[in-house]
């Protein structure tokens, strides 16, 4: 037994074991990070030891502790404008090309994958009311989605600290924002713009009800799985998304290394991956 709340034995258990759930690894340089998070569960739900709380984890049948765990568990780290390069192509590059072959009469869908505390679909929104001439003809759907429940309801507040809305124009700020305690919130309307929903990226299930998506913003998530989950969660998105649709992965994230679907589309603000518009071979 080491000096930690939970064995090396155990800990590998665990590890395996919320790998299969959700598609996120966790290897030993992560110990004092999961230890920490895990005993705070075992102190709350008054288990007696990692042992009995494991075992009622893994076979609660509603699911709820390891809803909590996982929310205890992902990162959720963003700001407003992130590698805004990508909403410049957005506006630039992928919109006129999916709108180019669109039916006019269905909606334009972009699907945000980790939503986070809703920075970046808060962000996509202004960007689309303020830079694309094509927003008083298009509907457009903004969905976001995240495995963290607490986050989606921070999110759904829109409540910022000034850290986060550093990098929002002056101008959009006093448009889209007013301060309220806490910080500053976004704009009702722009809240109302944007759907949020839990979907697991590793379940098949969850992802399924996500269909027909002209463009994904999936930054920085792929980075926390392994080869094998990140393979599916691509293969996830794919059917997702509508034949020519894009795909925007985190700056230091290649589609290359993880899955031969998609196409590189190298346009002039921005490196994307685009699901082909022929059917495979």
């Amino acid at each position: 037994m080491s000096n930690t709340l939970i064995s090396d034995q155990e800990f590998d258990k665990f590890a395996e074991f919320f790998y299969r759930k959700t598609g996120i690894k966790f290897d030993s340089s992560k110990r004092y990070f999961v230890d920490k998070r895990v005993a705070e569960r075992i102190k709350e739900t008054d288990s007696e030891s990692f042992r009995q709380y494991f075992t009622s984890l893994r076979f609660q049948a509603s699911g709820e502790e390891l809803q909590r765990l996982t929310n205890l568990l992902t990162v959720n780290e963003t700001y407003f404008m992130r590698e805004d390069y990508q909403f410049r192509c957005l506006i630039d590059s992928m919109l006129p090309d999916v709108v180019s072959r669109h039916d006019p009469r269905k909606p334009i869908r972009i699907w945000c994958i980790p939503s986070s505390s809703g920075e970046e679909p808060y962000s996509i929104a202004m960007y689309l009311l303020e830079e694309w001439d094509g927003i008083d003809k298009w509907d457009v759907e903004l969905i976001a989605s995240d495995i963290d429940t607490t986050i989606l309801e921070t999110a759904k507040r829109g409540i910022y600290s000034e850290r986060s809305v550093r990098n929002v124009p002056p101008a959009w700020k006093r448009r889209y924002f007013k301060d309220v305690p806490g910080g500053q919130q976004v704009d009702q309307d722009i809240r109302d713009a944007v759907e949020f929903t839990r979907i697991n990226l590793s379940e098949p299930s969850d992802v399924r009800s996500i269909r027909n998506v002209d463009i994904i913003f999936c930054r920085n998530l792929l980075i926390y799985f392994d080869d094998l989950s990140r393979k599916v969660a691509a293969e996830h998105m794919f059917e997702a998304m509508s034949p020519g649709g894009y795909i925007c992965l985190g700056h230091t994230e290649s589609m290359g290394r993880i899955s031969p679907l998609y196409r590189v589309k190298k346009f002039p603000a921005a490196i994307v991956y685009q699901r082909p518009l022929e059917a495979r071979k």
